[in-house]
């Protein structure tokens, strides 16, 4: 557990741990990410993929695809055991944890405001530029009809529901090291049979409409 909370050193196996705890004690789907290389041409860490201006090296699925995010023991263990250094990819949406991300300056003012006010919040995933707030799942219906209310929703909060997904720790992709900025908790409130709590979205809302509002616009709402 500490390996995954990232109290320690990232060792060679620390990320096949990890993925094995979300997967068979959390029953997240997860799946290895592209990962990054190393461009001796460019003197810098690129994607994986085939694509040389990827917006979000190694933090994506590329091969397996994202379909293939699976909570099974023997395929998870088989993924890191051969590629020990990939990226775990959290496939959102389904029965999974959805997630909200704002840039990392508006989500630590989010964080506060929604501390301020006595909201509980669950796992919070951080890199150097975006915070990611996991919460219970939700369909389009539902965030259809949360965004409906909102007089206008800044582009630099973006949505990850059903076909989105979220690097998790303790990963390194193109943006850095990936952190928990708050930990998941077990076992109180919503949580449970050892899962993680998860607020719901509609609790979140507002304040990460508001929070985003000053940060720079870009991306898509609905895609990583």
């Amino acid at each position: 557990m500490r390996e995954i909370l990232g109290r320690r050193r990232v060792t060679r196996w620390a990320r096949r741990s990890a993925a094995l705890t979300c997967a068979t004690q959390w029953q997240w789907p997860v799946l290895p990410g592209a990962a990054l290389r190393e461009s001796k041409r460019q003197s810098k860490r690129m994607c994986a993929c085939p694509h040389p201006d990827c917006v979000v090296p190694g933090a994506h699925p590329f091969d397996p695809g994202l379909l293939a995010a699976t909570t099974d023991a023997r395929m998870v263990r088989w993924w890191w055991t051969n590629r020990p250094t990939a990226p775990i990819i959290l496939a959102t949406g389904g029965q999974a944890p959805c997630a909200l991300s704002l840039p990392a300056i508006a989500g630590a003012r989010a964080l506060r405001e929604l501390d301020r006010r006595g909201v509980r919040t669950g796992p919070v995933v951080a890199t150097l530029s975006r915070f990611s707030l996991l919460v219970a799942p939700y369909d389009l219906a539902e965030l259809g009809e949360l965004l409906y209310a909102q007089d206008w929703v800044p582009s630099s909060l973006r949505f990850h529901g059903e076909g989105g997904y979220v690097p998790l720790p303790p990963s390194t992709t193109g943006g850095g090291r990936v952190r928990w900025e708050r930990p998941p908790t077990v076992g109180r409130g919503r949580a449970s049979a050892g899962q993680p709590y998860l607020p719901r979205m509609d609790a979140l809302l507002d304040v990460l409409v508001q929070a985003s509002a000053t940060a720079p616009d870009g991306g898509s709402q609905l895609a990583y």
